[in-house]
């Protein structure tokens, strides 16, 4: 669905990505880790093109369809919920009223806010417009959604629910997710590779199970760090 192949990016002559190379495939959730200012989320950039390498290519499947939840959930307050997610079908289709407000209430009943469709955003937790932002990221029948800190600033009940969200999400209608967090536990729980990232290079991916008893001093320095023992 998704391959970097020695992706190099800088900002002002600062070497943000730095021979990036990975892929994503077809129904897979990858989530990317890493220290803060590594380049995770320039990465998410490059995928749906708001940035472009300075060398290397970026490649997504021809006709794919990239669903994008930003991470403050970005919802517009003067807007209620089904409103929200029916923004991009409004912007972007000829659908009839009828047909979007099909795909809205399929959206929101896939992230379960089917009774909450009619709130604005300062009427719904911080969840709820997480699944929210979420349900607007698939309306348009995704192929793969890009998640950037789905939980942050999440209660760590709710970012739980969040993490079984996105894995449900996923399987249901079989997208392919990238996920970039700094909850590494939660990634463990959701996520079918890890990927971490440090001073805009590759360290290592591999499954949850892997990552974890890894041996590499950059990741057991960041597996470490989650279980609070530095």
């Amino acid at each position: 669905m998704i391959r970097f192949e020695n992706v190099h990016k800088s900002f002002e002559g600062v070497k943000v990505l730095d021979g990036v190379t990975f892929d994503v495939a077809d129904g897979e959730i990858l989530a990317i880790v890493g220290p803060s200012g590594t380049g995770k989320s320039v990465t998410l950039k490059h995928v749906v093109g708001l940035l472009a390498p300075d060398e290397g290519s970026v490649t997504v499947k021809e006709g794919a369809h990239i669903g994008y939840l930003f991470q403050g959930g970005a919802l517009l307050a003067w807007l209620t919920v089904r409103e929200n997610v029916a923004l991009p079908l409004k912007e972007t289709t000829r659908l009839s009223a009828s047909e979007i407000d099909a795909f809205v209430d399929e959206a929101l009943k896939a992230v379960g806010l089917e009774e909450s469709a009619d709130k604005y955003p300062a009427e719904i937790s911080g969840g709820m417009v997480k699944r929210a932002g979420l349900a607007r990221a698939i309306v348009r029948k995704a192929d793969a959604v890009l998640y950037d800190e789905p939980t942050s600033g999440l209660d760590p009940v709710t970012a739980q629910n969040i993490h079984r969200l996105i894995r449900k999400v996923n399987d249901e209608r079989r997208l392919t997710s990238v996920v970039v967090t700094h909850d590494l536990s939660g990634a463990c729980s959701f996520a079918d590779r890890i990927m971490m990232l440090k001073d805009g290079r590759v360290v290592l991916i591999a499954k949850p199970s892997e990552f974890m008893k890894s041996e590499l001093p950059e990741v057991r320095d960041l597996v470490s760090a989650s279980k609070g023992e530095i």
